[in-house]
């Protein structure tokens, strides 16, 4: 059976605070109704100042979906690495990993927009080291023991539940990515289907002598939505998707390589391009029988109604996941 994955970064465009509450609220149902179901995992991600809500705030949104279910996991993919303080950080993935009895993930990436870096005080041209101080203080600092940081000797409590520390994976699309993760002998997430960019990796733990593993992407890694009539889904929520996916491609230049990246400017671009899909139960049912890694549904999908988003997660759960289970 394919990995299951609920993606949500409570995207919403036109919100007022009382509508991102709705929106928050369904999502963290969603998530609970997705756990008793047996969904794997729950995704979220880190975006800063955007006009459109983009979560800033992924680990506190993991908490909730910590207290409100007891088997599905959260993959946070990705932080900003280098907007956040070490220590700081290191407290708070221990925390959570307790909360949850092991069942964070989180991935590390340096991000790709210098305006976050500038609303956060953090220089852009120094975030590669900071992502290698921030990676070596977690893994210091989740042993328990003192160590020195910035020339002061500090002690992080309490340790994690998972040892020898919580699941941390270093994201990225670049070859800097893949030795930093070898480096530090951290698994490696490439940010897209990236063969070549896996045997670098794999190189490089043989040249710096230590041990890891790949989390790739599959070469195709569509967005789902389910809906009995794709064609009037698309017609009534197509400008949804479309939000999402010219907001993210705008923050991308052509070196940036991503499982989701899109170059659609309509609808119509959008639904031939494959990215985004729409997909009946049969549909999805036949499209997960196939060669394919994980089914990732996006309910939420760029200020999608609360509404549709919970008819597409009931349809995924009540009339494909039952037909998946001997695949």
């Amino acid at each position: 059976m394919p990995v299951t994955v609920v993606r949500f970064n409570l995207v919403d465009p036109a919100a007022t605070p009382a509508s991102l509450n709705e929106r928050y609220q369904a999502a963290l149902e969603m998530a609970t109704y997705a756990d008793d179901r047996g969904i794997s995992t729950i995704q979220t991600e880190e975006h800063h100042g955007a006009e459109n809500n983009w979560l800033p705030s992924p680990f506190a949104f993991a908490g909730a979906v910590f207290g409100a279910t007891r088997r599905i996991a959260v993959t946070v993919s990705a932080i900003i690495g280098p907007l956040h303080d070490p220590l700081r950080l290191a407290e708070d993935i221990a925390v959570l990993d307790l909360l949850s009895g092991g069942r964070l993930v989180t991935v590390a990436g340096i991000g790709y927009r210098p305006e976050e870096y500038e609303q956060s005080g953090v220089e852009w041209h120094r975030r590669g080291k900071l992502q290698d101080e921030l990676l070596e203080t977690l893994l210091k600092a989740w042993t328990g023991e003192p160590f020195t940081f910035r020339d002061r000797t500090v002690r992080i409590t309490p340790r994690p539940f998972t040892q020898p520390h919580p699941m941390l994976l270093v994201g990225g699309s670049s070859k800097a990515a893949a030795r930093r993760a070898a480096r530090f002998g951290l698994p490696f997430f490439p940010s897209a289907h990236l063969p070549e960019l896996e045997a670098y990796y794999n190189e490089q733990l043989v040249e710096h002598g230590t041990e890891g593993w790949t989390m790739m992407p599959a070469a195709e890694t569509p967005l789902l939505h389910i809906a009995d009539d794709p064609d009037r889904a698309w017609a009534e929520h197509g400008k949804h998707f479309l939000h999402e996916a010219r907001t993210y491609a705008s923050w991308q230049n052509k070196d940036i390589r991503s499982a989701v990246k899109s170059a659609a400017t309509t609808v119509e671009e959008l639904r031939a391009e494959g990215v985004y899909r729409i997909l009946t139960p049969e549909e999805c049912v036949t499209y997960a029988k196939g060669d394919t890694g994980s089914l990732v549904l996006h309910p939420l999908s760029g200020g999608m109604p609360v509404d549709e988003g919970w008819r597409s997660l009931h349809h995924f759960c009540e009339n494909v996941l039952p037909r998946l289970k001997d695949k």
